[in-house]
């Protein structure tokens, strides 16, 4: 159990230092990133000197030595940081991933001497223990907040990863894979609930699979992401330091699954449309802003969002499940929208859709939800969905990140009304309500951004929601519609940009 009191000792004295490098031009994910090359190397100095148990991490060629490093000063010690964010960065393994096209960017060298001496020093960073955990954990919270870092888009709100992964209850059997994991929240969550439900019946194998990271893989695009991803698990026990990278880094929409998950958690970035075109699974780059044109995939667009959910669609394996949180386009989108949403229904069993409110995510504007599906074997006389229930958490909820922040107690009736062990039981509710399939592909465009609850703070005046609660719901509403609006002018920039046989009224082809 964390002492809370240490902890919050902990926090703030890695956090004390940002403000000090900021004023050098450091940002706050900036730092995070720049104290998790220095938390590495003195972990792993503590692991080489442990008297009981000695091991040795760093290949003897690279002649790492924390006692060495913290004993320079001024250029030389510029210099010999450098070299070894350098040449750590070429290993293959989880060494490569954390300090994989490292920099550092403590240009100063007396501020990089106070963090290795002063700061990173000064304390016992065991690997593994939960304080140590928690206070990286902590500090990606607070470097998600900061708006102008733009962490935020990396930072799914722990409390939804937790009722996420509640009801999808991760067994030991299970790969988990999350194919735009960020900092790695859902993979950790979820082997976290393994060692809470299962601590005692593990096998030693499963037990070594779970701390060597075998159970859950991650895939992340951007290499600093990565690196935060991979230390955040590493400080929680998951990984070793010379083992296979549990997060690789690779474009996770450019070709098809080599491995297929049992269970995929994912909470895939919203921005609108892909940054290259991939015409093969070999990943030849044809032409910027297209499209991912995959054999596996039902429909070809530029949508983002619509290619990460066919992806999870061909990355889980038969029997498999997944909860996806996906913003509100997803859900009503026409065009490449719609024929992704039928083939979604007929062919999986899409059993679940949380509607979430606003002001829960650190990157502003977000209108999400959460979908929750199975892959079953091919069955064409009919359809696998038979009823999607709804539940709407986002109706009458107020929520800001700072004065009024989701709690894991929010979602309790949500995680009960889910009825994870048997769904068979769930129950109708004011919030929860089922649609049957012939509904649902009946209604416009099989539109599944239902909603039947009126917001009763829109028709009263005098409800006791804190004006900053409405001001930041108007500030996230606004930002949604400008995204929409964006949405709309990249696909019309696209389309205009193709050749004209290769353009329909929706702008998308079916493959």
């Amino acid at each position: 159990m964390t002492n809370h009191a240490e902890l919050r000792r902990l926090v703030d004295k890695l956090w004390s230092y940002c403000d000090v490098l900021r004023d050098a031009g450091v940002g706050s994910i900036d730092y995070v990133e720049q104290l998790s090359f220095l938390l590495f190397l003195k972990m792993v100095d503590e692991r080489e000197k442990n008297p009981l148990k000695p091991q040795r991490v760093f290949p003897t060629e690279l002649d790492v030595s924390w006692d060495r490093l913290a004993s320079l000063s001024g250029d030389t010690l510029e210099v010999e940081y450098q070299r070894l964010l350098r040449e750590l960065g070429k290993q293959p393994t989880n060494l490569g991933v954390i300090f994989r096209k490292a920099q550092n960017r403590v240009q100063e060298p007396s501020l990089l001497r106070r963090l290795i001496r002063d700061l990173i020093g000064s304390e016992t960073w065991s690997i593994g223990g939960d304080l140590n955990g928690d206070a990286y954990e902590a500090l990606l919270q607070r470097s998600a907040s900061d708006v102008k870092s733009g962490a935020g888009q990396y930072f799914t709100p722990r409390p939804l990863i937790h009722a996420i992964v509640e009801v999808m209850k991760p067994t030991p059997d299970d790969l988990i894979i999350d194919p735009a994991c960020g900092t790695g929240g859902f993979l950790l969550s979820a082997v976290e609930y393994i060692e809470r439900h299962y601590g005692t019946e593990l096998t030693p194998e499963q037990r070594d699979n779970l701390s060597t990271g075998q159970l859950v893989r991650g895939v992340e695009l951007v290499d600093s992401t990565a690196r935060l991803a991979t230390m955040n698990l590493f400080l929680h026990g998951v990984g070793r330091e010379n083992g296979e990278a549990v997060i690789d880094v690779h474009d996770a929409l450019a070709s098809t699954p080599t491995q297929h998950a049992s269970l995929v958690l994912a909470n895939p970035p919203f921005g609108k449309k892909s940054s290259i075109t991939v015409t093969s699974d070999a990943g030849r780059a044809e032409r910027d802003d297209v499209a991912y044109s995959r054999q596996d995939f039902w429909v070809t667009t530029t949508n983002k969002q619509l290619n990460f959910l066919q992806h999870i669609a061909s990355l889980m394996a038969v029997g498999g499940r997944a909860a996806v949180v996906v913003p509100d386009n997803v859900l009503f989108e026409g065009g490449a929208g719609e024929s992704i949403r039928r083939r979604l229904l007929a062919s999986y069993d899409v059993h679940t859709l949380l509607r979430l409110p606003t002001g829960i995510f650190y990157a502003g504007g977000v209108k999400a939800n959460v979908l929750f599906f199975d892959r079953k074997r091919a069955r064409p006389e009919k359809a696998w969905t038979d009823r999607l229930w709804v539940y709407d958490f986002r109706i009458g909820e107020h929520f800001t990140i700072k004065q009024n922040p989701m709690r894991d107690e929010h979602l309790a009736d949500f995680v009960a009304s889910f009825s994870a062990l048997d769904r068979s039981q769930r129950v109708e509710s004011e919030r929860f309500r089922s649609f049957a399939y012939d509904e649902l592909i009946g209604r416009d465009r099989a539109n599944l951004d239902i909603t039947w609850l009126k917001d009763a703070s829109v028709e009263s005046a005098d409800d006791g929601v804190p004006p900053e609660i409405i001001a930041q719901e108007i500030v996230d509403d606004l930002q949604a519609a400008l995204d929409e609006f964006a949405a709309v002018a990249d696909a019309l920039a696209t389309r205009s940009s193709l050749p004209e046989e290769a353009v329909s009224f929706d702008g998308v082809s079916a493959s």
